[in-house]
């Protein structure tokens, strides 16, 4: 079974639009090697989280800051595709 990614965001703060940009982006970088991105809406104020099958592996209030893209795309190989070329964002 594929890894399934799910974005927890704060639909209060405006972050749905984030939180869709970046499922975007793993969805079209790791087309063969998840088994989807969900999007979840938070009941708590200020959450961003992103969890690896349930597995949190990014939090918004514990970095202090939103993840990059490069960076979550590295992150999500490590993960799933170590082998994976990711061109620019390995750079």
């Amino acid at each position: 079974m594929k890894p399934v990614i799910t974005i927890e965001y704060c639909p209060k703060c405006g972050w749905l639009l984030r939180a869709a940009y970046m499922a975007q982006e793993l969805l079209t970088t790791f087309t063969a090697e998840l088994g989807g991105v969900t999007l979840r809406p938070s009941e708590t104020a200020g959450t961003y989280t992103i969890f690896l099958n349930e597995q949190q592996v990014f939090d918004r209030k514990e970095a202090g800051h939103f993840p990059e893209i490069k960076w979550l795309k590295q992150l999500v190989r490590d993960l799933v595709a170590p082998g994976k070329q990711l061109g620019h964002s390995d750079r």
